[in-house]
């Protein structure tokens, strides 16, 4: 079985070391693997080179479009796992793209990692399969708010969001970009019963002085209602660049 990757600067696959930089882990030394292919398509995403190839009409901020062959690469499972124990840490990020869209593989990859602790980043569209969820200790759902751009059928799925609320493993991470971006995730958590203290907000950018700006509307309304602020820590430490 093989698993379709994201590419690194170099045209290998984006399976790196570092800290996690997002959410209840950030700080954490981490191996990482990025993941291609996206069921969403964010007008703001910073990893557009996993979903935004050439001839997908879908917007994009940036009007970017990136050549398939070039930021995909194809990998055997057992070739992952072996990059991945080279690397050294105890913690596994999965990340994407969405790694949902193929549960099978990661399924079996995780199978071969068991002494590794494992955080899958999703977008919170679908749940994972039996043979997959069994190997996983923390889910990060980042559902799409509407200034995503993505159609809010698609992107927000009751049904779902309300099994991962009762799933103590998963935690709720939600990328705003103005005050009234707070008000939608309070609309989505009531509706789908979203427990506060696993609730993160934070803030859309891809530079410091974006972030920084952004933390200082945005602390005052995490007081406010309850939420927690996620920074975006690799961001201050190497840009926004990939196998970072």
């Amino acid at each position: 079985m093989t698993l379709v990757l994201a590419t690194d600067d170099t045209g290998g696959p984006e399976i790196f070391a570092s800290v996690q930089g997002e959410g209840p882990s950030a700080g954490e030394p981490t191996a990482f693997i990025r993941l291609s292919r996206c069921n969403l398509a964010c007008v703001w995403c910073d990893t557009a080179y996993t979903w935004h190839f050439t001839g997908d009409e879908r917007p994009h901020l940036s009007g970017e479009t990136y050549d398939r062959k070039a930021n995909q690469v194809t990998l055997e499972v057992a070739d992952v796992a072996a990059r991945i124990t080279a690397l050294g840490q105890r913690r596994l990020v999965v990340t994407g793209g969405e790694p949902m869209l193929q549960a099978a593989a990661l399924a079996q990859l995780l199978a071969m990692l068991p002494d590794v602790t494992v955080e899958i980043e999703t977008n919170g569209t679908a749940f994972p399969p039996p043979k997959l969820d069994v190997w996983v200790d923390q889910f990060n759902i980042s559902p799409k708010l509407a200034h995503s751009g993505n159609a809010r059928e698609l992107a927000i799925v009751p049904g779902v969001l309300r099994r991962y609320a009762s799933d103590g493993r998963a935690f709720f991470k939600f990328v705003v970009a103005e005050p009234a971006d707070v008000d939608e995730v309070r609309e989505i958590v009531r509706a789908n019963a979203l427990p506060r203290g696993r609730v993160f907000v934070m803030p859309e950018g891809t530079d410091s002085e974006t972030l920084r700006r952004r933390q200082e509307w945005l602390v005052p309304l995490c007081l406010d209602h309850g939420f927690r602020l996620s920074d975006r820590l690799h961001i201050h430490l190497f840009g926004d660049t990939r196998g970072t």
